[in-house]
Parts: C-alpha cells; structure tokens; sequence
C-alpha cells in the first residue's frame, strides 16, 4: 500500500486518538455499574476464545486473560479454514496459543507423488503481555503478536484496551500486519519515522525465525467489539468491528460485504460451543475444551498418615522392631530402606522415596511412623533419601517438636517448622553401609512418538513398549540397557526417509527417519555407568556404550548442586561415533567430540519457573547455546519451551532457521490411585534439522539428584 500523504496521516491519527480518549472516560463513567451486576445473579463476565485461538471476541483478539494455569483446546471452522489450537495462561499477564491451520483452498506441494491430495498446513504461534491490569477507572492494556514466527500466514501485532462494565466487556484495538490490512487510520509509528510506513513483505529465509523488523509497521487499523454476558448464564453475545480486508489471504482473496461480525458462544461443563457469522456472507462454528494445569488432581486411596498414639511402641532402645518400622515406612510412607544407624538419642534410615511427589508429605508422612516406633529417648529423626547408594540429601528432624505439632498441642501445627533439609554430613556418610544394591533390575515402559504437519499426513505415531534392565554391582556401578519394541504405527506412511534438502551440515539427525522406519525391535541403548557424589555439594558421572538410538561413545559429567537452591552448574563432554541403522550393533564413520557447560536457574522473579543454559558444541560441531523454559503448574505437570541458537546462519540450517521445540511434561500420579513418582514427557518440535541438535544421554545427573532441590516434582 503506498504512503498517505502527511495531511492525511496526521488527520487519520488525529481521529485514532481522539477515539481512544473519547471512549475511556465513558466506559470509566459506566464502571459503577459493575456493582449492579451482582444482582443479575449469574457468574461475572468473562473470556473466551476467538477463531484463532487466544482470547478474544470472533476474527479479533482483546486484552483479556484467562485464569492463570488455564487450557484451552479448540477446533473452529470458517470455510476456507480449519484451526487446531491451544492457549495457555501462562502467567496471569502472559498468554501463548500454538495453532495449526488447514487451508481447504490449497495443497500441501504441487506434487502429488510427495504428499498426494492433502490440503496445506501451517503452525503457528500467538503470545499476548498484559501491561497494565483493569482497575475501577483504568482499562485493562495488553499488546499481542500472532503468528510471528514461521511463515506468518496471519502475522499481526496488536494494542488492545478492555473495560468491563456490568454484564458488558467493550474492547478496543489498534492492529497491524493482518489485523490492520484495511488500513482505516494512520499508523501512530510512521508519524514517528518513516520506516514504520510500509512494512516488509513475505517470512525471511526459511521461516522460523521472528522478523522483528516487521512489527507495528504498515498500514493500521482499529478494530474492536463487545461481549455480552447474558442473564442466562451459559451464553455469551459477542460483536465485532474488524480491520482486515482478506486480500491477501493464504488461502486467495476472500469475499468481505461487511466488516461487521457476529458469535454467540454457550458454555456446558468444561466445554464452549460457538456459533457465528463473519464477513457477511460466512458461517464458522467451533469447540474447545476447558481445564486448568493448577487443579487437575486424581484421587487417592492411599493409607491416612498415622495418628499418635500417647505412648510410642517401643520403651526403649532395645525394644524396637526395626523390621516392623521399615515396613509400614515403605506401605505407608513409600520409603524403602536400605541401611539404618540406630543410638540412644538418635535414628538415621537411609533409603529411596518411591511414592510421594511432594517432599513435606513425605516426611510427615515417616516422621508419624518413626514417633510411633521410637523411644522418647530417641530426640532426633534423620532422613537420608538415596539413589542407588548414591546420597542425596538427608532430613533432620526435632522429634520432640514434631510430636508437638503432629498431635496438635500447638494453636496452628506447623509440622514443617520441625525438620531441615541439608547436604549429607560426614558422620551420616561414615555410617552409611547399604544393603541390596547389588543384583539385576529390570523395568518396562511404555512410549509414544508423534509428528504433526507431514506432507504424507497431518498425524503420524508410533507406540510400543521399553523394555529396560540391567545389573548393579554397589548402587554406584551399573551395566543398563533398554529394547524398543514398535506395537502399532503409521510410520509407513513415510514417502522418503533421510531427508533430501541440500545440507552443509553432516547428516546427525535429519536422517531420524531411516531410524523408525520399518524397524520392530531395535536396541535402543547398551551402556556402563558409575556416578557418586566426590565432594559436598559435587557429584559426577562416568559412561560408555551404545548411548542413545543414533550415537554411542564415552562420556562424563560434573555438576554442583546445592541443597534447595534456586541455581546449579556443572558440565558434560562426550566424544561419539554415529550408530548404523541397519545394523544395532555397527557404526558409520562419523565422530564428533560434543559437550555443553550446564546451568540450571530458578528466578525468584518468575515463581514455578526454571531456565537451563546448555552452551557449548553440539553434533554437527556447530557451537552456541540452547535456552530452556519450563513452568511448574500445582498439579506437577510442566510445561517447556527451548531453541537452540548456534553459528549456523539459517540458510546453512535449512526450513525452520533454527532448532526448537515444546514440550509437556506429566506426573505419572495424575494417572494412578495410589501416590506414585515419575513422570512422562510429549515433545513436539515442529522442524528438526541437523543444528543445534545435543546427544541424548541416558542418564544425567541434574536427573538423578532431584531430590537436592526438586522443580518437576
């Protein structure tokens, strides 16, 4: 579109604003009418989702929230598209949707050979940032971005306002990039500086990356609308005003006789239904599924804690039934011991917690048994919690404050104000002498891998079991090794296996294919391991074998990591030969040595949050960094994000410009009726090439030590 003119620009602008201060002091006026809403006796006002997914009233965004820890999971249809989304809250001022598109108009390539007659996919991204929250005068103020990595089919940034006034939530926006195709006012940034006049046109490179140099430039538009809680609690009304003109649609030039939209939108039980008429000459309809990651919860048939009886069972040192006491710790608390030192004022059990999460309802939990078994002569209770004969970290209880407060002698018990954490101490380490960690384990698991967007089908899986196990000499030497069996899959589907884009980078995982491919049972791993903590606070690793399904060589790790601390470092280096896939048991030719420096960091500005910085040389022997963000939701489950930034430049990386991902990460307990540990983990990464791309080792020792200062617990 070509620049207006300065006349026009500055009365366009004149208008923009002018708007914007002429309708917040009505809706500021009307905010007393909040309290009359309450009589209405429905629920207030609230949020719900647009087509694209986000909240938002029909084709347009707002400034609104959901719930912190809210999820929202929907299908909408508009004719031309399909959208698959999902929207998370994040935080309560930032809200991301990842989405993918079906465009019905187009194909996926021209070549039928390749990916027969399926219709066009894209993925996309959406991330919203509140700035300033509703108060009783104030709007709520939020700016969002759409789409803005990838092919940016609906690239858009926005600025909303949002007052809530009784029943009524009037929005107001201004919108750039799709949102502002129609281009009714000036862009308030040209006026500033002309390279905000015009805006760059088509994604960079190989998509992927965020074109920074594109926001908030181009033409603009206002758009906005209202949302209409109605006295019949279940619907919701909703009008719009947009600002696009669909000219350039993905999908070709769509017919628009009006910029006016209309939706209605009906809640029953966690699922929303929504009708609309978009367009003029449209109707869309959709779902979503509602939840929140704070509140999903499984019931439990656990045992209760046990109560204190007036008199433990025991008089004295001598009349202690130890085996009695390991027992109910291990049926009542998921304790299992392996060693125990035992005098006149003081127990010790050494052992592993295999069933309780959370680390303060564990030690209630053996704190309650040990009350009842012990002598009051005992005045000291110590937890070591192990892994293998690895110590991790040890509990030291005040038995007689404990009592105190585990039967209520205290106006408000605070059982945890009893105990501390802290690293093992050297008295506790020298009486140390394990029982029963020599001897075979074995384990089975079950996988799925899944890949969206294929050009040979939108849902590819595998599914199958992992069969694990192998010999420990002392808790701290072992030999493991895991077989993949394939149950069911639709991997054949697969049109070609190594990837067939040019590369400069040696072939480490673009030919993951050849890997899965009509492949039942594969070793997956054959390795030896020894790992110890050397020193307070320091533990390390040492391993070699087959290490994970495309590499096998030597390894080692160091990492310090202080007992409940918000931060730990340490490093890892790796030299590796690529594994055939024709053979488990053979290699090819290449070898890289590969090796990151660690740091694991838990911001106190960001609660439930934790950051990992793994810099240092990956597979290809490209060098940078890969940035880890994961969020912790009550319930355990926790949700990531990662990108791995490296010396690659995008054009020697390919499609995707850089390696990323999400992931989510759920507690195993969240599926059982009795407390359990352990978790799964679904990943998805949209594009994975040859950068950036870390080996996978099977075991790490930020992994193995949890227990020192737990985050996915």
């Amino acid at each position: 579109m070509a620049k207006m003119t300065e006349t026009k620009q500055k009365k366009s602008m004149k208008f923009t604003w002018l708007t914007l201060a002429s309708l917040l002091p009505c809706l500021s006026s009307y905010a007393q009418q909040d309290s009359d809403y309450n009589d209405w006796n429905i629920s207030p006002v609230g949020s719900s989702l647009m087509v694209h997914g986000g909240t938002g009233l029909i084709q347009t965004p707002t400034s609104r929230m959901l719930a912190e820890g809210d999820l929202r999971v929907s299908y909408t249809d508009n004719d031309e598209y399909r959208f698959w989304s999902a929207t998370l809250q994040l935080y309560p001022w930032m809200q991301a949707t990842v989405r993918y598109t079906d465009v019905r108009t187009r194909l996926y390539s021209p070549f039928p050979g390749f990916s027969g007659d399926q219709t066009l996919k894209d993925k996309g991204i959406d991330a919203k940032f509140r700035l300033l929250k509703e108060s009783y005068y104030l709007p709520e103020l939020s700016v969002g971005f759409r789409d803005f990595g990838g092919t940016g089919f609906f690239e858009s940034e926005f600025i909303g306002l949002s007052k809530k006034v009784g029943p009524v939530n009037f929005h107001l926006n201004m919108g750039w990039g799709y949102l502002g195709t129609d281009g009714n006012v000036s862009n308030p940034f040209c006026d500033i500086t002309d390279s905000f006049c015009d805006r760059p046109g088509g994604f960079t490179g190989n998509g992927g990356k965020i074109d920074y140099q594109r926001f908030f430039k181009g033409p603009a538009s206002l758009f906005g609308g209202i949302e209409y809680q109605t006295p019949w609690e279940p619907l919701r009304l909703k009008v719009e005003y947009e600002g696009n003109n669909y000219v350039n649609d993905r999908a070709g030039a769509l017919e628009q006789d009006s910029n006016w939209n209309f939706g209605a939108n009906y809640r029953w039980n966690n699922f929303d239904f929504s009708l609309n008429y978009q367009r003029g000459n449209t109707i869309g309809f959709g779902v979503s599924y509602n939840f929140n990651l704070h509140q999903i919860s499984q019931l439990k048939f656990d045992e209760p804690p046990r109560e204190l009886s007036a008199k433990p069972k025991a008089s004295s040192i001598d009349d202690i039934n130890l085996a009695r006491m390991n027992r109910d710790l291990f049926s009542q608390a998921g304790f299992i011991t392996t060693d125990s030192d035992i005098s006149d004022e003081q127990v010790t059990v050494y052992g592993q917690q295999i069933s309780y999460r959370d680390n303060d309802v564990a030690i209630e939990r053996m704190g309650r048994i040990m009350a009842s078994e012990l002598p009051d002569s005992v005045k000291q209770y110590k937890v070591v919690n192990t892994n293998g004969s690895v110590p991790l970290v040890q509990t030291q209880v005040d038995a007689e404050a404990f009592k105190r407060e585990a039967r209520y002698e205290t106006v408000t018990p605070d059982i945890q104000s009893t105990y501390q954490r802290q690293d093992i101490q050297s008295d506790t380490l020298a009486n140390y002498d394990p029982a029963n960690t020599t001897g075979f384990f074995t384990g089975i698991e079950t996988f799925w891998v899944q890949t969206f967007g294929n050009p040979e089908d939108f849902y590819l899986y595998q599914a199958g079991i992992l069969a694990n196990g192998g010999y420990s000499f002392n808790g701290k030497t072992s030999v493991a090794g895991t077989i993949k069996v394939n149950i069911f899959e639709n991997f054949d589907k697969f049109n070609f296996t190594t990837d067939s884009a040019d590369s400069t980078l040696p072939r480490v995982r673009t030919n993951a294919r050849e890997y899965v491919s009509d492949r039942t049972v594969t070793m997956e791993n054959l390795y030896l391991h020894w790992n110890d903590r050397i020193a307070p606070n320091l533990y390390a690793q040492v391993y070699g074998g087959y290490l994970e399904a495309m590499y096998g060589g030597v390894g080692a790790e160091l990492l310090y990591r202080p007992v409940d601390s918000n931060l730990a470092f340490g490093f890892d280096i790796n030299y590796v030969q690529q594994r055939s896939w024709e053979d488990d048991f053979a290699f090819y030719d290449y070898k890289v040595l590969t090796g990151h420096a660690n740091i694991y960091w838990q911001p106190s500005f960001l609660p439930d949050t934790q950051l990992t910085f793994n810099i240092g040389q990956y597979l290809a022997k490209d060098k940078g960094v890969t940035v880890d963000f994961a969020k912790r939701f009550d319930s355990g489950i926790v949700v990531g994000a990662f990108a791995a930034f490296t010396d690659v430049s995008a054009d020697e990386y390919g499609e995707g410009s850089f390696t990323k991902g999400f992931y989510l990460s759920i507690p195993f307990d969240l599926f059982s009726l009795k407390s359990s540990k352990g978790r799964g983990r679904l990943p998805w990464i949209p594009i994975a090439r040859d950068g950036g791309q870390p080996l996978v080792r099977p075991v790490t020792l930020y992994g193995t030590t949890s227990e020192r200062s737990p985050f996915a617990r």
